[in-house]
C-alpha cells in the first residue's frame, strides 16, 4: 500500500517514514458505493477504517426507522477504533454518503500496531478525547438548547469555508438531514430554515447554503 496516502493524515503525523511503511503493509484497500452500510450497530468488532476518499455518516436508529446522525466524516478521518479496544459490539452504524475508498486494518493487526507504535496509540487516545469532548457538547446542546439553537449551532459548525466574505456550507443538506443531525422533526427544521431565509440570514445557491449574516441569538 502506498505510504503517501498516510503522510497528510493527522492520525499518522507522529510516525516517521519507516514506521508508516511498516504500518502500510498491514492495511487492505476497500471500495464501497454510495448508500452502503459499512458497519451495523451491534456488529462483531473486527476492524479500523480510514477514509481515503468520500464521506460517511455515523448514526443510530431504532426499530421504527427514526435516525440520529452522530457525525459526518471525510477523507483523513477514521472510524471503528473503539470496539477493537474494548471488544464490545459496534456502538453505532456507518453508511457511505458518496462512493468511498477505505484503508482497513483488521482487529489483531490494529492491536499489534498500537503495541509496536506507542505514538500511534497516543494519536488514537487524543482522537478519542476529541470525540468525547464533541459528544459532551452534543449532549449539552440537546439538554440545554431549543431546536433553533441546535440548528444555528450546526450551521455555524458546518460553515467552515469563506468565499467572497461569506460563509459557505459545501455539504449538500436536506432539511431531513439537518433534522437527523440535531434530533428534531423535519417540519420544525423546515420552519426555522424558511424564517432564516426570509430574514436574509441564509440562502441557498447551487445546492449550497450561504450564511450572509450572523444568525440571531434566538428564534
Amino acid at each position: 500500500m502506498d505510504t503517501g496516502l498516510f503522510e497528510k493524515m493527522p492520525l499518522f503525523e507522529a510516525l516517521g517514514p519507516e514506521d508508516r511503511q511498516t504500518l502500510a503493509g498491514h492495511f487492505v484497500l476497500r471500495r464501497y458505493p454510495k448508500n452502503t452500510v459499512v458497519i451495523n450497530e451491534g456488529d462483531e468488532t473486527n476492524s479500523l477504517y480510514i477514509i481515503l476518499d468520500g464521506r460517511v455518516k455515523v448514526y443510530l436508529n431504532d426499530e421504527t426507522g427514526k435516525e440520529v446522525i452522530l457525525n459526518v466524516e471525510g477523507p483523513g478521518e477514521y472510524f471503528g477504533e473503539v470496539s477493537p479496544l474494548d471488544e464490545d459490539p459496534r456502538s453505532a452504524s456507518v453508511m457511505t454518503l458518496e462512493d468511498c475508498h477505505f484503508a482497513v486494518l483488521m482487529k489483531q493487526e490494529f492491536i499489534r500496531c498500537l503495541a509496536d507504535h506507542p505514538r500511534l496509540a497516543l494519536s488514537i487516545i487524543r482522537g478519542l478525547a476529541g470525540r468525547l469532548r464533541a459528544l459532551s457538547e452534543n449532549v449539552r446542546s440537546l439538554a440545554l438548547m431549543d431546536v433553533y439553537g441546535r440548528v444555528a449551532r450546526l450551521l455555524i459548525e458546518l460553515a467552515s469555508e469563506q468565499e467572497d466574505g461569506r460563509w459557505v456550507i459545501q455539504e449538500r443538506l436536506t432539511h431531513h438531514d439537518l433534522a437527523n443531525r440535531v434530533g428534531a422533526s423535519s417540519k420544525m427544521v423546515s420552519r426555522i430554515m424558511r424564517d432564516l431565509i426570509k430574514g436574509g440570514y441564509i440562502r441557498k445557491e447551487s445546492q449550497r447554503i450561504i450564511v450572509d449574516r450572523h444568525l440571531p441569538p434566538a428564534w
